[in-house]
């Protein structure tokens, strides 16, 4: 089995057991995602690995080292050659390359810092940063998407093609496919998410982004919707949550403006 293979499958197994925080299962499924997503180029940091040792034990190689690790591995060191000296007019070269450089990021800097204030004041989120280009429109605008710019987590979660997070669908809450509660569920968990791959495997799609049902000044941040957006997904025109919930695959769940109610699970109800 390759490295990032047995990773993977330890981690799902961690997922399975349970007994996690909510942190840790948002962190764990996060790992999974790159792993599937990258195989073995992914790149994890020396405080993920750390955090993977408390989650699922001890990997190989050790967190501690993550640059030898199969899935931060390091081109091979050449051997040692004296260092070329430059000339006078090179370094001077490299000097004033530097001093534009650190220049342009100031004022980089600055011109970003004032966006982001200008954003506040009208009193906006500034959770779009995080987003893919194609998804940064307005409340209540959708805009085209193609079934190449996002993958199904299950049956009302997407997640866009370089979005830090992922998308939650609004309106309904399919069963889980990933952390099931009863046969009953894992069972519904996968045949909604497999009818959710169906239904945009072909279709015309639109995406509409919309506020998260969360406190003011959390949205974009794990303390609302575990730092996921939030849209709405229509197929041909259609809520792809509409056509789960009239096949039996979902269940209405309709938010506030800043809270939602008790999510419903009657899966797996006795």
């Amino acid at each position: 089995m390759e490295p990032e293979d047995d990773l993977r499958s330890r981690i799902e197994a961690a997922l399975v057991r349970g007994r996690l925080t909510k942190w840790q299962r948002h962190f764990l499924l996060d790992m999974r995602d790159r792993l599937v997503k990258y195989g073995p180029r992914t790149r994890l940091s020396a405080k993920q690995w750390a955090r993977l040792h408390e989650i699922i034990g001890p990997t190989s190689p050790s967190p501690s080292a993550p640059s030898h690790s199969p899935l931060n591995r390091a081109p091979s060191s050449s051997r040692w050659r004296p260092r070329r000296s430059r000339s006078p007019l090179a370094r001077e070269a490299r000097y004033l390359a530097a001093r534009f450089t650190r220049a342009f990021g100031i004022a980089l800097a600055l011109v970003v810092g004032s966006l982001i204030y200008s954003h506040i004041e009208k009193g906006g989120h500034i959770s779009w940063p995080s987003m893919p280009s194609f998804a940064r429109s307005a409340t209540g605008d959708r805009v085209p998407l193609a079934r190449s710019q996002f993958t199904v987590t299950d049956g009302d979660t997407i997640r866009l093609d370089g979005a830090a997070k992922g998308t939650r669908l609004v309106g309904f809450n399919a069963p889980e496919s990933i952390e099931p509660r009863c046969p009953v569920e894992a069972d519904l968990g996968r045949r909604a998410k497999a009818r959710l791959t169906e239904l945009v495997a072909s279709a015309k799609l639109e995406l509409e982004m919309i506020p998260c049902s969360c406190t003011a000044g959390t949205e974009g941040t794990d303390r609302c919707n575990y730092g996921r957006s939030c849209g709405s997904l229509f197929a041909n025109g259609q809520d792809v949550g509409d056509v789960l919930i009239s096949e039996g695959l979902a269940v209405p769940f309709v938010c506030g403006a800043t809270s939602c109610p008790p999510t419903p699970r009657p899966w797996c109800a006795s």
